[in-house]
């Protein structure tokens, strides 16, 4: 059971180097006021910590309010990519607030518990944010009751889970209504100093507590049970003009280290390069600027939600793909459980305890034996006695007369049996044993050495499994140490793919996406789905050619975040849907048009070169001539096609890691070696392609599968390897 104690420590505070305090959370529901009204959308959960709900203001552009659990809540219009399948909780949320009207918000009592209410179809609708501890967010019906927590919890005074009546934790002080009164025994009975008191017992994080202080002039080094009644009063009389400010205010601010300056002015306009800024100097956001930050080097925002998304929301945003890459490493690292060290390592442990087991037990019984054969006398009395009166009475009525009996515990009549006891030294009952009725106390000695000889014959057994397991250990160890050392991937079949894996996929230009059908149905889906305006349309001149389309902003990017551990050259990708360009280079085009002949029928003709096409989107129809009709995955292309010929049948094979998830990368030569410093360029040739994805898988660690998928559909050659295969 957790003990609902929820005051901050002393000087670490809950500010916003790492918790919301009470006081942004204060700001975050005055920041939220102007957009009640809005409709809710959907609801996401990219990652266990992230819960997003999506606002449709009347007048403004989608909004997310973000929800890190027991960290932070502001609203961001960040690009976030999020999960293609909704996880249950989200799918609980889209079908109790989808479309219902945000009617308020408000702050519990100063505490870090925000309440959203929201009328719906089904009636009012509640959802609690409580960012204290590890967080958590409630949807409640109109009655209070939970309909779903995101985390079942159990604490002293109150049960989180479904069906549960919600109740608030017990009430913390209100600073904004304190009094000189109030604040004085709380003073009296500390035995920390001020600023700890104020933390721990006033509802204040410890900057503010600081902040406070120095308003009233008291040294924050002081005893709090050393403060005079004046001093109390000069306290009381800082916290209201603390509240005051926070009540009248708006805006927020970003504190950062003073060696921020230079790259922020060194990266101008760009996102990217802000959020890494922010991410590595960065040290806190507030709602107003404290006397503690005098000097420090700061910016203003006119939101505490802008601040706080200025500094978090480029790490927040990536929530999706840092899950995918923890299952990918969990992925990773339960293969390496069962295939390699940790399982038996694992068993190795197991069967070391087993022996300590089987030896213990067999001294034991071994013991026992002996002990019976010590008490001869004593054993044999009790069965002799027994046998009697079973013989005489019966089993059930002897049964109800051994409770009686101190020595003798209980009778089992079905294995004719009894539980009895050793005396002990002081003949006292001690050690308790199972005697059968008919045998001889010999027999019955006798039968606990056959027992511990068996334990002794399995601790021999275990012994000979010990040596086989540390043989296999060392095996694995050396297996591992040469996968490292060939710089190999650690890939495992997964049960779901990348949305990109659903079709064909490559990299061109400076890591725009080209996406290709796998076949009719696929054809369409491309065309459908993923074909924008800004993109274009690729089409080998050959029947049955896939349709292609290159993307204009959705591509591949390095990944901020990568996983620990990768080989070196291998680099770490993640997609992205906000690539810095306007429009596509020439030598993008073409290498995007050799793509689509790449995976055409021409490459399994054996031919050398081939010829394509492309067009803007709006030139690529469903609509055919009149009397016509289009089977599957056929497309009617209408105005000038822009032609490109003797494009060369080539690709490039490198090994990535994109979204944490080993993969191998195919593309144009220049895209592939932009970023993997080992590759192979594959040609038309004679080499089954089942053969040669073999041989690449086993090179690299791939997925067999995967690296089949990401060839070309016909026979291959290698035209050159850079250190991918081994030669």
């Amino acid at each position: 059971m957790v003990i609902d104690t929820r005051w901050p420590t002393a000087r670490e505070g809950d500010d916003m180097k790492g918790q919301m305090s009470s006081f942004d959370v204060a700001r975050i529901v005055a920041e939220l006021r102007p957009y009640i009204g809005s409709r809710a959308r959907k609801s996401y959960h990219p990652h266990w910590e992230q819960v997003v709900l999506r606002l449709n203001p009347k007048e403004e552009a989608q909004i997310d309010l973000v929800v890190v659990r027991g960290k932070r809540i502001y609203l961001s219009r960040r690009d976030r990519p999020m999960p293609p399948n909704p996880s249950s909780f989200s799918m609980l949320m889209r079908k109790h607030l989808m479309n219902g009207r945000f009617v308020d918000v408000r702050q519990h009592a100063f505490d870090r518990i925000i309440t959203l209410d929201f009328e719906t179809r089904d009636g009012l609708r509640s959802l609690v944010i409580e960012m204290f501890r590890d967080g958590n967010v409630l949807l409640l019906d109109s009655e209070g009751v939970i309909i779903q927590p995101l985390t079942n919890v159990k604490y002293a005074k109150r049960v989180l889970k479904r069906g549960e009546n919600y109740e608030f934790p017990p009430a913390q002080v209100d600073p904004r209504t304190l009094t000189a009164d109030e604040l004085s025994p709380l003073l009296a009975n500390s035995d920390a100093d001020i600023v700890r008191t104020l933390a721990s017992r006033a509802n204040l994080a410890g900057a503010y507590a600081e902040a406070i202080c120095g308003i009233a002039e008291i040294s924050v080094d002081r005893m709090a049970v050393d403060l005079d009644d004046d001093e109390i009063t000069d306290l009381v009389s800082g916290l209201h003009s603390l509240t005051q400010k926070l009540d009248r205010g708006a805006g927020g601010l970003v504190i950062l280290a003073p060696a921020a300056k230079a790259p922020l002015q060194e990266s101008g306009n760009n996102p990217l390069g802000l959020d890494a800024v922010f991410e590595e100097h960065a040290r806190e956001a507030l709602p107003f600027f404290l006397p503690a930050n005098d000097g420090d080097y700061s910016i203003e925002f006119p939101t505490l939600a802008a601040a706080v998304d200025a500094w978090k929301g480029g790490w927040d945003a990536t929530a999706m793909a840092r899950r995918q890459q923890e299952k990918a490493a969990q992925m990773v690292d339960d293969r390496q459980q069962r295939d390699d060290g940790s399982s038996l390592e694992r068993r190795l442990a197991q069967q070391e305890r087993s022996i300590i087991g089987f030896e213990a037990k067999g001294e034991s019984q071994q013991q026992l034996g002996i002990s019976i054969q010590d008490n001869w006398s004593h054993i044999d009395t009790l069965l002799t006695q027994t046998l009697s009166a079973i013989e005489a009475e019966g089993w059930d009525n002897i049964r109800s007369k051994v409770r009686d009996i101190e020595w003798i515990e209980s009778l089992d009549p079905a294995k004719r049996t009894m539980k009895a006891y050793l005396p002990d030294e002081d003949g006292e009952p001690d050690q308790r044993i199972e005697l059968h009725i008919d045998q001889t106390v010999h027999q019955n000695a006798q039968r606990y050495f056959d027992a511990g000889r068996k334990q002794k014959d399995k601790t021999v057994g275990a012994k000979k499994a010990i040596e086989e397991t540390r043989a296999k250990i060392a095996s694995s160890e050396k297996k591992r140490a040469k996968e490292d050392a060939a710089g190999k991937l650690h890939a495992t079949k997964r049960s779901k793919q990348l949305w990109i894996e659903r079709h064909r996929w490559a990299v061109v230009g400076d890591g725009h996406l080209i996406l290709g059908g796998k076949d009719a149905k696929g054809n369409d889906t491309v065309v459908n789905k993923y074909l924008k305006r800004e993109d274009l349309y690729f089409h080998a001149d050959l029947h049955g050619a896939p349709s292609c389309a290159l993307k204009l902003k959705e591509g591949l990017e390095m990944d901020p975040h990568p996983l620990p551990g990768l080989p070196d050259g291998v680099p770490a990708l993640r997609l992205t849907q906000t690539l810095e360009v306007e429009e596509f280079s020439e030598k993008c085009i073409k290498e995007a048009a050799e793509l689509a002949v790449v995976w055409s029928r021409g490459w399994s003709g054996g031919g050398a070169a081939a010829t394509a096409f492309w067009v803007e989107p709006p030139q690529v129809s469903k609509t055919a001539e009149t009397g016509e009709a289009l089977g599957r995955g056929a497309w009617i292309v209408r105005g000038k096609r822009n032609w490109l010929r003797d494009l060369t049948m080539e690709m490039t094979l490198g090994m990535a890691v994109v979204n944490g998830i080993p993969l191998p990368l195919v593309g144009a030569h220049d895209a592939v070696t932009k970023w993997c410093e080992r590759w192979v360029r594959i040609g038309t040739g004679t080499i089954k392609k089942e053969a040669m994805a073999n041989k690449i898988a086993k090179a690299t660690g791939l997925v067999q599968d995967d690296v089949l998928a990401a060839l070309p559909p016909g026979n291959v050659q290698i035209i050159k390897n850079n250190n991918l295969l081994n030669d």
